[in-house]
Protein backbone atom coordinates (compact mmCIF):
# COMPACT_ATOMS: atom_id res chain seq x y z
CA UNK A 1 0.00 0.00 0.00
CA UNK A 2 1.04 3.64 -0.96
CA UNK A 3 1.47 6.49 1.31
CA UNK A 4 0.51 8.82 -0.76
CA UNK A 5 -2.53 11.19 -0.08
CA UNK A 6 -3.73 10.05 -3.45
CA UNK A 7 -4.08 13.60 -4.76
CA UNK A 8 -3.59 14.11 -8.09
CA UNK A 9 -1.38 17.70 -8.63
CA UNK A 10 -3.34 20.37 -10.80
CA UNK A 11 -2.49 20.65 -14.12
CA UNK A 12 -1.66 24.22 -15.87
CA UNK A 13 -5.24 24.29 -17.11
CA UNK A 14 -7.05 23.56 -14.36
CA UNK A 15 -5.14 26.40 -12.31
CA UNK A 16 -6.60 28.99 -15.05
CA UNK A 17 -9.64 26.90 -14.77
CA UNK A 18 -9.67 27.58 -10.95
CA UNK A 19 -8.53 31.25 -12.05
CA UNK A 20 -11.67 31.92 -14.36
CA UNK A 21 -13.66 30.25 -11.59
CA UNK A 22 -13.27 32.31 -9.04
CA UNK A 23 -13.41 35.46 -11.76
CA UNK A 24 -16.78 34.52 -12.22
CA UNK A 25 -17.82 34.46 -8.72
CA UNK A 26 -16.52 37.70 -8.22
CA UNK A 27 -14.02 35.67 -5.43
CA UNK A 28 -10.96 38.20 -5.39
CA UNK A 29 -9.29 36.31 -2.95
CA UNK A 30 -10.11 33.49 -4.52
CA UNK A 31 -8.13 35.09 -7.87
CA UNK A 32 -5.44 36.37 -6.16
CA UNK A 33 -4.64 32.75 -4.73
CA UNK A 34 -4.41 31.31 -7.75
CA UNK A 35 -1.85 34.48 -9.03
CA UNK A 36 1.96 34.10 -8.20
CA UNK A 37 3.03 36.99 -5.79
CA UNK A 38 4.96 38.47 -8.55
CA UNK A 39 2.85 37.87 -11.47
CA UNK A 40 2.85 40.52 -14.28
CA UNK A 41 -0.22 41.22 -16.46
CA UNK A 42 0.13 42.64 -19.66
CA UNK A 43 -3.59 44.46 -20.30
CA UNK A 44 -4.30 46.60 -24.00
CA UNK A 45 -2.31 50.03 -23.58
CA UNK A 46 -5.75 51.85 -24.18
CA UNK A 47 -7.56 50.70 -21.42
CA UNK A 48 -8.32 53.31 -18.24
CA UNK A 49 -6.41 49.86 -16.22
CA UNK A 50 -3.90 49.43 -19.81
CA UNK A 51 -0.17 48.66 -19.58
CA UNK A 52 1.79 46.03 -17.37
CA UNK A 53 0.75 45.52 -13.92
CA UNK A 54 3.39 43.60 -11.00
CA UNK A 55 2.42 41.36 -8.31
CA UNK A 56 -1.00 40.30 -7.25
CA UNK A 57 -2.16 43.59 -5.41
CA UNK A 58 -1.32 45.96 -8.05
CA UNK A 59 -3.09 43.46 -10.29
CA UNK A 60 -6.17 43.84 -7.92
CA UNK A 61 -5.74 47.53 -7.40
CA UNK A 62 -5.18 48.45 -10.93
CA UNK A 63 -7.19 45.83 -12.83
CA UNK A 64 -10.15 44.02 -10.88
CA UNK A 65 -10.37 47.52 -8.78
CA UNK A 66 -10.44 49.84 -11.63
CA UNK A 67 -12.98 47.33 -13.39
CA UNK A 68 -15.55 46.99 -10.81
CA UNK A 69 -15.34 50.54 -10.27
CA UNK A 70 -16.91 51.61 -13.34
CA UNK A 71 -19.27 48.35 -14.19
CA UNK A 72 -20.60 45.05 -12.73
CA UNK A 73 -18.76 41.65 -14.67
CA UNK A 74 -20.51 38.98 -15.30
CA UNK A 75 -18.48 36.35 -16.90
CA UNK A 76 -20.97 33.61 -18.95
CA UNK A 77 -18.58 31.41 -20.45
CA UNK A 78 -14.50 30.54 -20.38
CA UNK A 79 -12.67 28.27 -22.14
CA UNK A 80 -9.35 26.86 -21.19
CA UNK A 81 -6.41 25.02 -23.76
CA UNK A 82 -3.46 23.53 -22.88
CA UNK A 83 -0.56 23.50 -25.13
CA UNK A 84 3.13 22.61 -24.60
CA UNK A 85 4.53 26.10 -24.13
CA UNK A 86 1.31 27.28 -22.08
CA UNK A 87 -2.54 27.49 -22.02
CA UNK A 88 -4.89 29.74 -23.44
CA UNK A 89 -7.77 31.01 -21.94
CA UNK A 90 -10.55 32.68 -23.81
CA UNK A 91 -13.47 34.65 -21.84
CA UNK A 92 -17.20 36.36 -22.88
CA UNK A 93 -18.85 38.44 -20.43
CA UNK A 94 -20.66 41.22 -20.23
CA UNK A 95 -19.68 44.92 -18.79
CA UNK A 96 -23.02 46.71 -16.99
CA UNK A 97 -21.68 50.56 -16.79
CA UNK A 98 -22.96 51.59 -12.67
CA UNK A 99 -24.11 55.26 -14.27
CA UNK A 100 -26.07 54.41 -16.84
CA UNK A 101 -26.67 50.86 -17.18
CA UNK A 102 -24.98 50.76 -20.76
CA UNK A 103 -23.71 46.90 -21.53
CA UNK A 104 -21.08 46.15 -23.18
CA UNK A 105 -20.41 42.54 -24.47
CA UNK A 106 -16.91 41.69 -23.17
CA UNK A 107 -14.76 39.00 -25.22
CA UNK A 108 -10.79 38.35 -24.18
CA UNK A 109 -8.20 35.98 -24.83
CA UNK A 110 -5.48 35.44 -22.50
CA UNK A 111 -2.31 33.55 -22.63
CA UNK A 112 -1.33 32.18 -19.36
CA UNK A 113 2.06 31.18 -18.02
CA UNK A 114 2.05 28.91 -14.79
CA UNK A 115 5.01 27.69 -13.34
CA UNK A 116 4.34 25.70 -9.39
CA UNK A 117 0.67 25.67 -9.54
CA UNK A 118 0.05 28.94 -9.99
CA UNK A 119 -0.28 31.61 -12.97
CA UNK A 120 3.24 33.62 -13.03
CA UNK A 121 1.81 35.90 -16.57
CA UNK A 122 -0.89 36.87 -18.54
CA UNK A 123 -1.04 38.35 -21.87
CA UNK A 124 -4.67 40.04 -21.96
CA UNK A 125 -5.95 40.83 -25.90
CA UNK A 126 -8.97 42.12 -26.08
CA UNK A 127 -11.30 41.48 -29.09
CA UNK A 128 -12.32 45.17 -29.35
CA UNK A 129 -9.77 47.50 -27.28
CA UNK A 130 -10.72 50.89 -28.65
CA UNK A 131 -14.37 50.25 -28.50
CA UNK A 132 -14.05 48.47 -24.30
CA UNK A 133 -11.92 52.25 -23.61
CA UNK A 134 -15.01 54.23 -24.89
CA UNK A 135 -16.90 52.25 -22.57
CA UNK A 136 -15.20 52.82 -20.06
CA UNK A 137 -15.00 56.73 -20.87
CA UNK A 138 -18.71 57.24 -21.08
CA UNK A 139 -19.36 54.76 -17.92
CA UNK A 140 -16.96 57.71 -16.07
CA UNK A 141 -18.23 60.73 -17.31
CA UNK A 142 -21.88 58.79 -16.86
CA UNK A 143 -23.36 59.30 -20.60
CA UNK A 144 -24.77 56.80 -23.34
Amino acid sequence: MSNQSGTVPESRADVVRGLYDALSKGDVPGVLARLDPEVIVDEPGQLPYGGVHRGREAFAQSVLGVMAAYADIAITAAEVFEGPTGVVGTLTGTLTAHTTGEEFPLTMVEIHRVENGTVRRIDVHTKNPHELAAFYARAEAGTR
